[in-house]
């Protein structure tokens, strides 16, 4: 059993699309974070659910790994062949199946992606919601149970899958969940693979909700004088009941590099970014409602964007914020933290988080999708100088531990993969062993998508 007879087995039945080409591994074996360079022994390009099940079989067969592939936008190195084995790409598995505007619902595959599904449903008046940022594919999104920006107001994937498609560890193909907006029939296999990171089976179609879009949309930023005040009108916001679309946090760190990155020119202040949608009323009656919360905060400095092109450009920025943070320390590399806190412990984490990170020797800067409990410290670092990969490992743990200390979870929305299985049995204990329980049933020979998430797998 070795994963080159897998490799020669494959090639009969995909031809020329498994690859062994050192352009195409390295592309699959990289990460948007500090993991290093881990490329598959080859990369497969599917085309049908049949060519999925046929290729797991063989794999199975043979003991060779599988490995998911989106569009590699993921922050703990979900995607890396850490075992070897093949990383099956999902880039031709890209089509919208299905739209029905009355039930407000799709059937996507999962190489399409949340830029490329909205671009789909422009004409229907419905819009898919989960927003993290990139331009990431809807199977990698529903594998890490990703959120983002407008989480606060739509929730996350978790919220917005209604049912799967999957290629199990055998190659059996099931589908989860159905189009019904609730239902008592046995366990949620549904909410089981969302999140799974592909160490349970692999995803070849989703039925995702839709949203229809709001008849008025209004966005701002504002500065605060403090990061205390900025986090304290988030959870006023928050408690008072105005229903955010999105509220974002930067710290001053970030601001500044933003504008060295895209021209800007915000303060060098926190700065918290808004977002309402809803009725022309209602919008005015939330931004009014908001105004008087931030101000008595210490908010200042209100930039309203009514227009598409002047919410796009906000919301570009507050996007393109972890590249700006990046350019900021050319030749830096970055440990990306999500913890997540209960609104009332908000303030207490980002206050304990920015004094730890000022006393070490390396930058952090701060945002992050606040109206639910979730920020990220961007912790840059020299990758050759050990003492400043020391100092960023330690403020993540810190980070992690103070999350857990607060009643939080480790990740809120970047998923385990390789960087978080070090805190798994202090968020879940003995939950941790049923986890892995799950995955020995599921997977008992431990080839799909093995060393992330579960113990020793």
């Amino acid at each position: 059993m070795t994963i080159d007879a897998a490799i020669d087995a494959l090639q009969s039945l995909l031809g020329d699309r498994i690859t062994r080409s050192k352009s195409d591994r390295d592309l699959h074996g990289r990460s948007e974070s500090h993991f290093p360079l881990t490329p598959p022994d080859a990369v497969a390009y599917p085309e049908t659910t049949d060519e999925v099940s046929a290729l797991v079989k063989i794999c199975a067969a043979h003991g060779c790994p599988v490995i998911g592939w989106g569009a590699g936008t993921s922050l703990e190195g979900h995607g890396l062949a850490i075992r070897g084995g093949i990383s099956v790409d999902f880039l031709r598995m890209n089509r919208v199946l299905e739209v029905s505007a009355e039930d407000m619902d799709a059937r996507v595959q999962p190489g399409v992606t949340r830029e490329g599904l909205n671009a789909e449903l422009r004409a229907t008046g419905l819009f898919f919601p989960v927003d993290p940022g990139a331009n990431a594919s809807l199977g990698g999104m529903a594998a890490t149970r990703a959120s983002g920006t407008t989480a606060v107001r739509y929730g996350t994937m978790r919220d917005n899958v209604l049912g799967l498609e999957v290629v199990l560890a055998d190659g059996r193909v099931i589908r989860t969940g159905t189009r019904a907006r609730k239902s008592s029939a046995g366990y949620d296999l549904t909410a089981l693979f969302v999140g799974s990171e592909g160490t349970l089976g692999l995803v070849t179609e989703l039925t995702l909700r839709l949203r229809g879009q709001p008849q008025a949309t209004s966005a701002a930023v504002c500065a605060f004088e403090t990061m205390e005040g900025a986090v304290a009108a988030v959870i006023e916001t928050i408690q008072t009941g105005v229903p955010m679309a999105r509220i974002e946090f930067v710290d001053a760190a970030t601001a500044f590099a933003v504008n060295a990155y895209a021209g800007a020119g915000f303060p060098a202040l926190p700065h918290l970014l808004v977002e309402f949608h809803g009725t022309e009323a209602g919008v005015a009656e939330q931004a009014e409602t908001f105004g008087a919360i931030a101000t008595d905060h210490g908010g200042r400095g209100f930039d309203w964007a009514r227009q598409a092109e002047d919410r796009n450009r906000l919301w570009k920025m507050r996007h393109d914020a972890y590249l700006a943070i990046l350019a900021s320390r050319p030749g830096a590399r970055a440990i990306v933290t999500d913890v997540c806190v209960p609104i009332s412990r908000l303030a207490q984490a980002v206050v304990e988080t920015q004094a730890d990170i000022a006393a070490s020797p390396i930058p952090g800067p701060i945002l992050g999708h606040v109206g639910d409990g979730n920020f990220h410290a961007i912790l840059l670092m020299d990758p050759s100088n050990l003492q400043e990969v020391e100092a960023a490992e330690a403020l993540s743990a810190r980070m992690a531990e103070r999350a857990l200390r607060l009643g939080g979870t480790v990740t809120g929305e970047h998923g385990v993969g390789m960087g978080k299985l070090g805190y798994m049995e202090a968020e879940h204990g003995g939950g941790w062993d049923v986890m892995g329980a799950i995955k020995a049933a599921l997977d008992p020979e431990g080839i799909m998508n093995p060393g992330k998430i579960v113990r020793g797998n």
